[in-house]
């Protein structure tokens, strides 16, 4: 397994290859779509000391290395853990997904896409999977504020609904590693209408993050981490503290209000 060689040789790295060896393990799902120059030039070290660092955990070049790394990826990590274990994991995993986005994110980013929100005919999400539920939770919060919003995750209605947008109307993509193909392309097609397009992704440079005109990242997640393993806690953190800026521009106190009468009919 080629993060288990890298930290096994770890000790033996020159500082330089350590630098290296640091991004590979770090960010893994970023690494397999890289040529060894963005690899080099993401880790700020020289392709020599990539190809150096290849050869010491034993592949013969660039290409066996990444074919390796996409297996290990691939392949779902079932671990002997007791309850405590668990526990304890999944509690330090989230606290330091939120800490590391927390830490990451641009204020002024999240002010402009507040401030397109607020000012949108129309606010679209796109997304599909598991992120759909992170972008339908921040489409009902819009709804509830009288913002007119949709969540989309369908491809078909996606690219409908994105080439009806226009410079007036706000398209939000979410995906935890920008790839997928679907979404991208929606993004695209609605970018193409003269919407605003956002990319809400841990994806560093990915198809969708290119496609966006401004993009908010997250955590990524661990190395060791089957893809179907980790949450989306990272992107509804991201969403929540747009909503609440949303909220400090907005001043929906009495709309809240008129929605609460509304609502309450249907409590018992």
């Amino acid at each position: 397994m080629v993060i288990q060689k890298i930290k096994g040789i770890y000790n033996s790295l020159t500082n330089s290859e350590k630098k290296a060896a640091n991004y590979i393990i770090e960010r893994p799902g970023d690494v397999i779509h890289y040529s060894i120059t963005e690899l080099a030039n993401w880790s700020e070290v020289s392709e020599t000391t990539v190809y150096r660092l290849i050869k010491k955990i034993g592949f013969t070049g660039y290409q066996d290395f990444k074919m390796s790394l996409v297996k290990q990826l691939s392949q779902p990590s079932i671990e002997d853990e007791s309850i405590d274990d668990i526990y304890a994991a999944v509690y330090n995993k989230t606290v330091n997904m939120l800490e590391y986005t927390y830490q990451n994110i641009d204020k002024e980013k999240i002010n402009l896409v507040a401030e397109k929100i607020k000012n949108a005919r129309k606010v679209l999400f796109y997304a599909v999977g598991r992120s759909y539920s992170v972008a339908l939770d921040m489409s009902l919060k819009l709804a509830a504020l009288g913002i007119s919003s949709e969540a989309y995750s369908d491809p078909h209605m996606q690219v409908m609904a994105g080439a009806a947008a226009d410079k007036h109307c706000v398209v939000i993509s979410i995906s935890h590693s920008g790839m997928i193909r679907d979404v991208y392309k929606s993004t695209e097609v609605a970018k193409e209408a003269g919407a605003f397009t956002v990319s809400i992704t841990s994806g560093v440079e990915s198809p969708l993050s290119k496609i966006s005109e401004l993009k908010i990242y997250t955590a990524a997640n661990h190395p060791d981490e089957n893809e179907y393993t980790y949450n989306r806690i990272a992107e509804m953190f991201v969403m929540d503290i747009i909503y609440r800026v949303l909220i400090q521009k907005i001043n929906p106190e009495k709309h809240f209000e008129k929605l609460y009468k509304i609502t309450n009919t249907k409590r018992f």
